[in-house]
């Protein structure tokens, strides 16, 4: 039996797709091979240091752009347990650099208050 994982979406992610939406509109189609590696189990992209929270950024490619991955998406994703994965923030590299651990931080404690359950 293969073991599935639910990926959920934190509010913060929601707010920064819809954003980025109305200026890519090709965003939701770019992050699928990304979410559907989380729903295979696996964990595509870097775990990032300096976190209490297991985090990890991968790049996805923007299609509206013509960077590639460099000028593409991070999305910031955090592996709850081994069936729950929450998708924590995305943001377009040509719009913003990286995220600093402070609003990382900032980011998980909304996420403890808002899905205190998941996993």
């Amino acid at each position: 039996m293969t073991s599935s994982v639910e990926v959920l979406y934190s509010r913060a992610f929601k707010r920064q797709l819809k954003k980025l939406s109305r200026q890519y509109r090709r965003i939701k189609s770019d992050l699928t091979p990304v979410v559907d590696a989380l729903l295979a189990g696996e964990t595509p992209g870097d775990q990032l240091s300096g976190c209490s929270h297991r985090l990890f950024k991968v790049r996805a490619p923007n299609s509206d752009s013509q960077r590639g991955k460099s000028g593409g998406y991070r999305i910031i994703y955090y592996v709850k347990t081994e069936t729950h994965c929450i998708l924590v923030t995305v943001y377009s590299k040509s719009d913003q650099d990286d995220i600093d651990n402070t609003a990382l931080k900032q980011l998980m404690d909304e996420i403890d208050r808002e899905l205190p359950s998941a996993g």
